[in-house]
């Protein structure tokens, strides 16, 4: 029986990054460099060498980019892309036999030691007279042509004729246009490249309800737009709002989840729906919606975009209950089901059922989603995704980014490890994470390393210090200190970052003892805050998150994640990591303990930050100003609530220093 070959002359294997098997587009922003490897290898011993391939959304190869062995002896290669347009892109590797590195290999040994000399020049000087067929004229092909020449001299040494075709000129051109042999290429695999804010931002949540005033306690989107200077002036790309559609009364919760509201009390945001209208509505004490659209265009007036929250759920007064019955969970005894995560229950709020009508489902939310759009919005933030079918979100994201492919969504999906990638995998941009409850040095080194690693690949993580219903226990019991921790950890761990309103003035009261709920927590009521006189009385960390957003922008190695690597440190309460991007490299030390002064020796690797082990160079704090001189092993001593990191600008000294010309010390 004849049968088909599965592989390749040379056998390109294990292309990776390779989301699903490929049924998945990989991730990537325009202008971020990543990865592609690959197993390559032929029989024998001749050469081999791959490239990477590109290709644009016009089906259009971009240039070849060379990869090379990342460990000898391990046939691994690698090579790093970058992308320079949003769109869908595809990738390849091609790899060849390399018969101009074999020859040059075996020329070096046979010529010196007088074996076959003659005929291996001979040889050289053909595979030499084909390259420079494959050299366009302009692009050095006389070089080329020029060491076929020499090699054929016979009136020249024959240690002069070889010299003559191991030139840096002809290793140059040959490196740009390789003879290649046998070439084999792997599948094409796909590549999603969109918008840097996909990957890179400071997001920043408030509820514009606790904007109000003293005659008007409710705030409307007018009053709450007077917060948003201040927001930009520490450096936030993002504005995150709650809903802020009509809320139901059935039910509704009063102060600290209590089941008797007065007719006062303002209701949970996410309880959404009522006589007013739906999820396509305003809060009628909030404003219009000409309103809100004012608020977006003052937020994008200050550099920042308004993420709207979208949770596809219902109060038993929304709209729908009566319009769409079927879209609901009934009980035998014809009731709705309300929400429940035993022992919480949430009788204010319907879940929704998926599968009676998914088509009607998802054409809804497509309707709603670009009402918001229409508005302005362009960032949405998806509240529990994981307890909606995962094709359905598929169906909404494919749609709405197949026509608006610069829409966000941000899944809300604190839940097992195989629904958050999933989720990532079929569309959602952004994740919140496991950071909040990953506190040790070591909890925090392989949670990284997994989501910097090939994860970051479809995951693209967006690192909460807070949120409305996660106060830590880290942040309830470490003061000032631990929110100033976190917050170094948040923005300089992770390209997306953000924090609830008033993690500024460290608001750490939980509920309860062992609860991460708030006491008089915001989702309840409306929760003033006289921002004048903590800035005055210094209760505020602003400063600080001001200063990170501003290093954050400062520095482009700040705004990636496949690049993070981690340097050993001799104490388990100091963190030390690194960032590189091109010349750019940033060096963070943190004091893990809010509550004592801790003391290392940092051990740098410094390859990983563009130096040689015996270097010593000058870094400058972006926190303080201040400047120290480090090499490959450094003191450090960290002290809580005064100097709780380092955050280093590693200052590359010129080419000629490094290289010990003039001016080295």
């Amino acid at each position: 029986m004849k049968t088909t070959p599965t592989i390749g002359r040379v056998p390109v294997r294990d292309v990776r990054p390779c989301v699903d098997r490929g049924r998945r587009p990989a991730k990537a922003v325009v202008g971020e460099a990543f990865e592609v490897t690959a197993t390559v290898f032929r029989e024998g011993h001749d050469a081999v060498a791959a490239d990477v391939v590109l290709r644009d959304p016009e089906g259009r190869p971009g240039p070849f980019t060379p990869m090379r062995e990342l460990a000898p002896g391990t046939d691994r290669w690698g090579a790093e892309v970058v992308a320079d347009a949003p769109g869908h892109w595809t990738y390849r590797v091609e790899a060849w036999g390399d018969p101009v590195t074999t020859w040059r290999h075996h020329a070096q040994i046979k010529v010196p030691a007088g074996i076959d000399t003659g005929l291996v020049l001979e040889e050289g000087a053909h595979l030499f007279a084909r390259a420079a067929a494959g050299v366009p004229r302009d692009a050095g092909q006389d070089v080329i042509l020029e060491a076929a020449a020499a090699l054929r001299d016979d009136t020249l040494p024959c240690a002069t004729r070889l010299a003559a075709a191991l030139t840096p000129e002809v290793d140059a051109v040959l490196a740009r246009h390789p003879l290649r042999e046998l070439v084999t290429s792997s599948e094409p695999l796909p590549l999603l490249v969109e918008r840097e804010r996909a990957l890179f931002g400071s997001w920043y949540e408030f509820f514009p309800r606790s904007e109000g005033t003293p005659e008007q306690p409710h705030g409307t989107f007018d009053t709450a737009a007077r917060r948003l200077p201040a927001i930009a002036a520490m450096g936030f790309d993002v504005v995150y709002l709650p809903p802020i559609h009509p809320i139901g009364t059935t039910f509704r919760k009063g102060p600290n989840n209590t089941l008797d509201a007065g007719p006062d009390d303002v209701g949970v945001p996410w309880a959404i729906g009522s006589p007013e209208g739906g999820h396509d509505a305003v809060h009628p004490q909030l404003g219009t919606l000409e309103d809100f659209t004012r608020f977006v265009a003052r937020a994008r007036e200050l550099g920042m975009e308004v993420a709207l929250d979208f949770a596809l759920q219902c109060s038993p007064d929304h709209p729908w209950v009566h319009k769409h019955p079927e879209w609901f969970h009934h009980r035998p005894d014809g009731s709705i089901a309300y929400a429940e995560n035993p022992p919480k229950k949430y009788q204010d709020i319907y879940p929704i059922a998926f599968d009676a009508d998914m088509d009607g489902l998802v054409a809804e939310t497509c309707r709603v989603l670009r009402h918001w759009m229409d508005a302005g919005v362009r960032i949405f933030r998806v509240d529990n995704p994981h307890t909606k079918p995962v094709v359905f979100w598929e169906r909404v994201i494919g749609e709405i980014n197949g026509s608006d492919p610069d829409v966000i969504f941000l899944a809300e999906a604190f839940t097992r490890p195989a629904m958050m990638h999933t989720l990532a995998q079929i569309g959602f941009q952004q994740s919140y994470t496991y950071f909040t409850w990953r506190t040790t040095k070591q909890e925090l080194t392989e949670y990284l390393t997994e989501l910097s690693g090939e994860t970051a690949s479809s995951m693209r993580p967006n690192f909460f210090a807070n949120t409305p219903d996660i106060l830590h226990a880290y942040l309830q019991h470490g003061g000032r200190p631990a929110f100033e921790v976190r917050a170094v950890l948040a923005a300089t761990l992770s390209p997306a970052w953000g924090i609830y309103s008033g993690y500024e003035l460290c608001e750490n009261t939980p509920l309860r003892e062992g609860s991460e709920e708030y006491l008089d927590s915001e989702k309840y009521q409306l929760k003033p805050r006289d921002w004048e006189a903590a800035a005055r009385e210094g209760r505020t960390i602003a400063p600080l998150i001001t200063r990170l957003n501003t290093i954050r922008r400062d520095h482009p190695a700040l705004h990636r994640l496949r690049n993070l690597r981690f340097h050993r440190t001799d104490n388990d309460s100091v963190l030390a990591y690194s960032k590189r991007r091109g010349s750019d490299v940033v060096l963070v030390v943190v004091n893990l303990d809010p509550h004592h002064v801790q003391e290392a020796t940092v051990s740098l690797d410094m390859p990983q930050l563009g130096l040689d082990w015996l270097e010593s160079v000058p870094v400058r704090d972006e926190l303080t100003g201040e400047t120290y001189h480090w090499g490959s092993t450094n003191y450090v001593r960290l002290e809580p609530g005064r100097a709780p990191a380092h955050v280093l600008h590693v200052q590359r000294p010129p080419a000629a220093q490094r290289n010990g010309g003039p001016g080295t010390p």
